[in-house]
């Protein structure tokens, strides 16, 4: 074979591949040294010329740990579904020393621009979803209830709500008050930085899905959120799962995986962000 033919396809293939993690992969902010990405997964058949709605996940771990693939078959079930997903970086203790108020710092760096960058990725900016687990969940709802200033990152571009349209939170950590999970770490602040103590007429409608022997985010608590964000004249559907605990929605636990992502499901049909078809296997 000619080594030039062969060298030219080698190139060929390289850049066909690069291009394919550029696609896949975005760096959406850097904080000095600090590199954080976003992974998109688009729908089969996606084009340019129509518009998808979104969802954003953010990883759990306590805002000390975990990676953005926790959530990554959620995702790539709703990108079948027919939504552009993004899978999104964040500091974290273990990984940057850093607190749980950089990391809602990123949440909402990284919602500014994947509503910023709609265009880019086909998406409808007014159906964007933010979504995660656990701390990752706190940090979906943080970005549409919690206001305060001190929690946005100075260069981003202000004049972008990061306020997502819909929340779909797995078993969140919904308060950091006294006595909850993060106030030893969060003191004070969590009259700010907790989204239970921030709610507020207009909020996103909200899928709340939970297990009954969750040790860190206790039943009442959710029933609470529940009951104030209905108060406040906002959507909030709340399912308990019995005898479940904390992460019990994780593709490891496969029957609650899969109810708790029909119920997903059904909620973005609920709001007009998913057709009933195309028909996806949950595996």
């Amino acid at each position: 074979m000619n080594k030039n033919f062969v060298f030219t396809l080698t190139f060929i293939f390289s850049f066909i591949w690069s291009v394919s993690q550029a696609q896949t992969e975005v760096l959406y902010k850097q904080v000095d040294t600090t590199r954080l990405y976003l992974v998109v997964l688009t729908p089969p058949g996606f084009t340019t010329s129509k518009t998808y709605p979104a969802m954003v996940f953010f990883f759990g771990g306590g805002w000390r740990s975990g990676n953005r693939y926790h959530l990554e078959n959620q995702a790539k079930y709703l990108a079948k579904r027919g939504m552009v997903c993004f899978l999104a970086d964040y500091r974290t203790e273990n990984k940057n020393g850093t607190t749980p108020f950089e990391a809602l710092k990123d949440a909402k760096s990284a919602m500014r621009f994947v509503r910023k960058n709609a265009s880019r990725f086909s998406i409808d900016p007014n159906k964007i979803v933010a979504g995660g687990g656990s701390a990752g969940g706190h940090l979906a709802a943080a970005t549409a209830l919690t206001d305060k200033h001190k929690y946005n990152e100075d260069s981003d571009d202000l004049s972008v709500s990061c306020v997502p349209n819909a929340l779909v939170l797995y078993n969140p950590v919904i308060d950091s008050g006294p006595g909850a999970y993060g106030y030893v770490r969060v003191k004070d602040q969590y009259k700010d930085f907790s989204p239970l103590h921030n709610i507020k007429e207009g909020a996103p409608p909200t899928i709340f899905l939970l297990g009954t022997n969750d040790n860190l985010v206790p039943v009442v608590t959710a029933e609470y959120f529940k009951m104030a964000m209905e108060k406040m004249g906002n959507t909030c559907e709340l399912i308990l799962y019995e005898g479940q605990g904390h992460g019990f929605f994780n593709y490891t636990n496969f029957e609650y995986y899969k109810k708790t992502l029909e119920a997903s499901d059904v909620f973005l049909q609920s709001l007009g962000y998913l057709d009933s078809e195309p028909t996806v296997v949950i595996e």
